[in-house]
């Protein structure tokens, strides 16, 4: 595939052997299983030209890599721990390059935490104010004294229970 997809244009098998043989010695048969095999699988499409084929890539390089690592994603029991061990293995290039890609295809760029100041102590967030109504720990069903829908005198309401299960449940 690194053959079709570096002339990204139909090649012949004899194009592939001659790049080939430039590395190594290989023999016609072989690169022509190959492509062959890769035409079966549906990697590369071929149109007959004269006695032989021309093969061409059905997908870039950068779709099949995608398919690759969507595919080993889909593997995983658990997505969010392959995808932590995944970005944990990246490069720095590689960092960059992923914040480029979700740039392009539209995912907002989280900032990056501040450095913290050595020798500063981190400060506790404040405490969020409390915006429910006073309720009393002995009894949470009754109202607050002196409310207008305080509760009449007489024992607390008991719970009665969990609801009912839906039938089909």
């Amino acid at each position: 595939m690194t053959r079709v997809w570096k002339w990204n244009r139909p090649v012949t098998v004899r194009e592939v052997l001659e790049d080939l043989q430039q590395e190594r010695s290989i023999a016609y048969t072989t690169v022509m299983t190959v492509l062959d095999n890769l035409h079966q699988k549906g990697w590369v499409r071929r149109e007959a030209e004269g006695r032989a084929y021309r093969y061409e890539a059905v997908s870039t390089r950068a779709a099949y890599a995608a398919a690759l690592m969507k595919d080993a994603w889909s593997q995983s029991d658990n997505a969010a721990a392959a995808l932590v061990a995944f970005f944990g293995m990246m490069s720095e290039e590689q960092r960059r390059a992923l914040r480029d890609a979700a740039r392009i295809v539209g995912i907002p760029e989280t900032p990056e935490p501040p450095e913290p100041v050595k020798g500063a102590e981190r400060a506790e967030p404040p405490e969020a104010p409390n915006t429910r109504p006073d309720t009393h720990a002995e009894n949470p069903t009754e109202n607050p004294p002196g409310s207008p829908t305080e509760n009449p005198p007489g024992p607390p309401t008991e719970n009665p229970g969990p609801a009912p299960e839906a039938p089909g449940r």
